[in-house]
């Protein structure tokens, strides 16, 4: 549960404003989508990947969720398009706030760009995917940047878009104190795991797969992987 105080908090006009601007202001480059930590990349790719294979049918893999189509929530210049999603799904659509993001990953993602079907410029808390259409909904660094109510709503909705057997994964930094912080600098929560699950409850869904990211700089916010349907 939170401890913020709602009325420190802004309105919510404010709060989706304040964090378009910061990041209009960021580069289209991987460093950029990662606040300057680059090179965290490939441990952050290869920890998700091992995650994700665990729950997807693959190999002699105990997953049940198909491997047709993902969605990339707050998919910035196609990182995770590129890099996590296109190697394991046959096509992948992209969701992503700023439309200059969405231009440059049609050229970051390279020779498989054919494969990502849409290229949906939308805040997450307007967007809602398409019903039974996904077998996995991806999203990493970016429901922090919705309100609790928000999120509930969206995640709702996310699973009215899953496919047979989907899952929804979120990917975020979480305190490590017992309460949820707020940065007004790029208007975002710092969420306890437990401010999740109980989000998660909420939502009426149910978790598949918790974990924390193992391999990590100690001077970085912790990572929980959480898998919903």
């Amino acid at each position: 549960m939170s401890n913020l105080n709602e009325e420190s908090l802004p309105e919510n006009e404010k709060f989706y404003g304040d964090a378009k601007q910061f990041w209009e202001e960021m580069p289209s480059t991987v460093d950029g989508m990662l606040g300057g930590y680059e090179e965290v990349s490939p441990t952050d790719l290869n920890e998700s990947k091992t995650f994700l294979r665990s729950l997807i049918k693959i190999g002699k893999s105990k997953g049940q969720t198909g491997r047709v189509r993902a969605l990339d929530c707050g998919a910035g210049n196609g990182r995770i398009t590129k890099r996590l999603l296109l190697p394991l799904f046959k096509n992948v659509d992209m969701v992503e706030l700023e439309q200059k993001f969405l231009d440059t990953a049609k050229t970051f993602i390279g020779a498989e760009v054919g494969r990502v079907e849409k290229f949906i410029c939308s805040g997450l808390q307007d967007f809602s995917p398409d019903p039974c259409h996904y077998d996995l909904i991806w999203c990493q660094w970016v429901v922090c940047h919705l309100t609790d109510d928000h999120l509930i709503a969206f995640l709702k909705r996310c699973q009215t878009g899953l496919a047979p057997n989907g899952i929804i994964v979120m990917k975020e930094n979480v305190s490590i104190s017992d309460k949820t912080e707020f940065d007004s600098n790029d208007s975002s929560f710092l969420r306890t795991e437990e401010h999740y699950v109980d989000i998660i409850n909420k939502a009426g869904l149910t978790i598949v797969k918790q974990q924390r990211q193992k391999k990590w700089r100690k001077d970085l916010f912790a990572m929980v992987m959480i898998a919903v349907k």
